[in-house]
């Protein structure tokens, strides 16, 4: 199979709605991260997508539909903060799950009664779903466990050959995946951290919880059981207060003749003395848009990165360490 990289026109629209509508998938931008979609009503079309990313099929996918899509066709019991929580932050990087009515196959959400929806801002993304004009099933185009895709390029190295169309809608200007809310409760709960903070979400909503995950439990959302969004390289990760033991280590893989190089904020690499690095930006914004493409970039040109958590780990920065962690995790 040949992959194209397609600009988004109305040429392209038309080719990926052939083959969606044939159970194929297709890749397209959103504002956080490249998704791989294919139609959520088609059982085949929902499970190749497991296949091609070889991913384990009790992690649940995000259905994706356009801002004039009507979801109590897909889903029930929408509470009042959820309608507020969707008039102030959608279309945007929030994914809401609902009560689910049974209406899309059923591995979407690997046998749960919920349903993931998002709604992105970006708007290649929505000049795609309107033109399909289906729920549209989508985690990141990647290869399972890989670092997330932020650019089309990134996409054509981890799926070449295993689809037929990119969409290419530029770099992702969130970086990040979205923020994923349990709208199930009394209290909106975040299931995984992204863009959209606990402090945002109170704030309209009055009060927001975060899910603490138990052992041996199902997991309700993508990015909560698995490893995932490493780089194909060595990689280890330290706290700032812990530089001074991070030099050490880069030296010694230095002397030994291993490419290494820190992956750190603006602050940090003026702390490092001369040695390589990839600077994630000075703030948590710079740090959340910037992290999978530095983690790419550093994959491509050295056999190590030595990661550097930023002192300030609140707000966007919650999402950006449990990515950097997981992405750390196990190396």
């Amino acid at each position: 199979m040949n992959t194209h990289i397609l600009n988004i026109d109305e040429n392209s629209l038309k080719i990926c709605k052939k083959i969606i509508s044939e159970g194929g998938a297709v890749a397209f931008p959103t504002e956080t991260v490249y998704g791989l979609g294919a139609n959520a009503f088609d059982d085949t079309a929902v499970n190749n997508i497991f296949k091609i990313k070889g991913r384990p099929n009790d992690n649940p996918l995000i259905v994706h539909v356009h801002q004039d899509y009507d979801i109590s066709n897909l889903v029930c019991n929408i509470p009042d903060y959820a309608v507020k929580l969707a008039k102030t932050y959608l279309p945007g990087p929030l994914t809401m799950v609902y009560k689910s009515k049974g209406k899309v196959s059923s591995a979407v959400s690997c046998g749960l009664d919920t349903l993931a929806i998002r709604v992105p801002e970006h708007k290649g993304a929505q000049e795609f779903l309107k033109y399909v004009n289906l729920p549209i099933a989508a985690p990141s185009a990647n290869i399972s466990k890989h670092v997330s895709p932020v650019t089309a390029e990134h996409v054509y190295s981890d799926l070449n050959g295993k689809i037929q169309v990119i969409l290419d809608g530029g770099k992702c200007s969130g970086g990040i995946e979205s923020t994923v809310l349990d709208c199930t409760g009394d209290v909106p709960t975040i299931l995984r951290s992204g863009l959209i903070t606990q402090e945002m979400i109170s704030a309209v909503a009055g009060d927001c919880l975060v899910y603490i995950p138990k052992d041996g439990e199902k997991v309700k959302s993508p990015g909560m059981k698995y490893k995932h969004y490493s780089p194909n390289c060595d990689t280890m990760l330290y706290e700032l207060s812990e530089l001074d033991k991070a030099l050490e280590t880069y030296d010694k893989f230095l002397a030994e003749g291993i490419k290494v190089c820190f992956l750190c904020d603006e602050i940090t690499s003026k702390l490092i003395g001369g040695r390589n690095f990839l600077n994630l930006g000075k703030d948590g914004k710079d740090i959340a848009s910037n992290l999978y493409l530095k983690l790419r970039e550093g994959e491509k040109n050295f056999q190590m990165l030595i990661a550097v958590a930023p002192q300030d780990k609140s707000g966007v920065m919650v999402g950006v360490m449990n990515r950097l962690t997981k992405a750390c995790k196990n190396k």
